[in-house]
């Protein structure tokens, strides 16, 4: 069948408009086609440049392509290592479990089993609710405001945002919502409030199974979570016989500075999810880590065809041996993660009538400009300049940096000046619009 706006597409992008779904999302706000990546930069055909501070959306968290994790990679398949195993035993996985053990679990103190569940984020925080629900016969689950953790349904269910859960095409049950930290603002104790409406008989929210919760909320605008409300929430939880969740799905694998975004808060999850950069190479991977008296799966309750890839194993343990050995990866993420705040309170500084402030942590910051007309001219004046960003919250207010951890000082710095540009175009557009 013709279509005069496929007809009338330029030619590089006329495939994927006349075979891919309108479902794509990304791809409006980069119009370019990449062939290869390395480092923190992305490539056209024509060998055009651009620095990525999108990084698969925190999913490649040690860049495009590692030298380290590529070859050991290639090394495996060579060899023709086995691809796929369900949950059969095999040497990658055992030797994926046995480094996490001894580079991540041991030195943090931590004991945990790993459920493989499906590739994905939302794969892992189906399984998680699952098993709460098991656990205590129970079905309310309590997620929170602006909480992202997946689209499939059960995880939809705890997402907030409504052009999400409007496509569910179903109502989503068994959740509820709950106020996030300082979401009335700083003088408001939204954990109080919520063990206050647990603790009366006529509080209206049925006893819950789990209470799942983002330390730092990516999807949902760098809303940052306090140690203190983390720790009252745990408590909330251990009142009220609900197992506690953490989603570390977008925060964990060092975006905030340490391998989990809840180290030194003085919280211990029941459960704890994980994606995105565990594999270290981009490849599907995600992770349910369940404290094991928690663990009571009867065998093949819960499975799912690919929680058993092979290559995802290889090149996550070689992520977890190169970088976290020491505390030398770590600390300078830190670093990083110090100077990207201070840039971005410089640009903040100096555009006052653009940017309302400075949200999140680690390497995982951005600014807030209001509104999503504003941060759609930013994205796009980024793109032109040689930079890729996305947008992020309720409103889409947030420009984000989810730059590689591994990206060196003065690829940081360049990505930094071109967002600055960008955010001055903006507002000079927004000015000669106003004229």
């Amino acid at each position: 069948m013709y279509d005069a706006e496929v007809a009338a597409t330029p030619r590089p992008f006329a495939t994927f408009e006349r075979l891919e779904s309108r479902v794509r999302s990304y791809s409006r706000s980069f119009p370019a086609v990449f062939e290869r990546g390395r480092g923190s930069h992305l490539y056209d055909a024509k060998g055009r440049a651009w620095i990525d501070f999108l990084s698969g959306c925190s999913t490649l968290n040690y860049g495009h392509n590692h030298p380290v994790l590529k070859q050991r990679l290639v090394d495996y398949i060579l060899g023709d290592g086995v691809t796929h195993s369900l949950d059969m035993h095999s040497r990658a996985k055992a030797e994926f479990l046995e480094a996490f053990e001894r580079v991540i679990l041991r030195p943090r103190g931590l004991y945990y089993r790993a459920q493989f569940t499906g590739p994905t984020g939302a794969n892992a925080i189906e399984a998680a609710l699952k098993l709460a629900r098991k656990a205590t016969g129970r079905t309310n689950v309590i997620a929170f405001t602006n909480g992202f953790h997946g689209v499939t349904l059960g995880a939809l269910a705890a997402t907030g945002n409504q052009h999400h859960r409007g496509a569910a095409g179903v109502s989503l049950e068994g959740v509820t919502r709950a106020a996030y930290d300082s979401y009335f603002g700083p003088d408001v104790d939204t954990a109080a409030q919520l063990d206050q409406q647990l603790s009366d008989p006529s509080g209206g929210i049925d006893p819950p199974a789990a209470i799942v919760v983002e330390t730092v909320q990516g999807e949902g605008g760098l809303n940052v979570a306090s140690a203190e409300w983390l720790r009252a929430i745990e408590a909330v939880a251990r009142k009220h016989g609900a197992l506690f969740i953490v989603d570390d799905i977008q925060a964990g694998c060092g975006r905030t500075g340490s391998f989990f975004s809840f180290e030194g808060m003085g919280i211990s999850p029941d459960i704890v999810t994980m994606a995105k950069s565990l594999s270290g190479l981009g490849l599907p991977m995600a992770l349910t880590l369940i404290r094991p008296e928690r663990d009571i799966w009867t065998p093949g309750e819960h499975n799912g065809t690919f929680r058993g890839n092979c290559h995802a194993f290889v090149t996550a343990r070689a992520a977890i041996e190169t970088f976290w050995g020491d505390g030398a990866f770590e600390a300078d993420v830190r670093r990083k993660g110090e100077r990207l705040a201070a840039r971005l309170e410089e640009i903040a500084a100096r555009y006052p009538d653009v940017v309302v402030g400075v949200k999140g942590r680690g390497m995982m910051r951005g600014i807030d400009v209001g509104g999503g007309e504003v941060s759609s001219r930013i994205v796009s004046a980024a793109f032109e300049r040689g930079l890729i960003i996305e947008t992020s919250g309720a409103h889409d207010q947030i420009v984000k940096v989810l730059a590689p951890l591994t990206i060196d000082d003065a690829d940081l710095e360049r990505g930094l000046d071109i967002l600055s540009n960008a955010v001055a175009q903006a507002r000079d557009a927004e000015l000669n619009s106003a004229a």
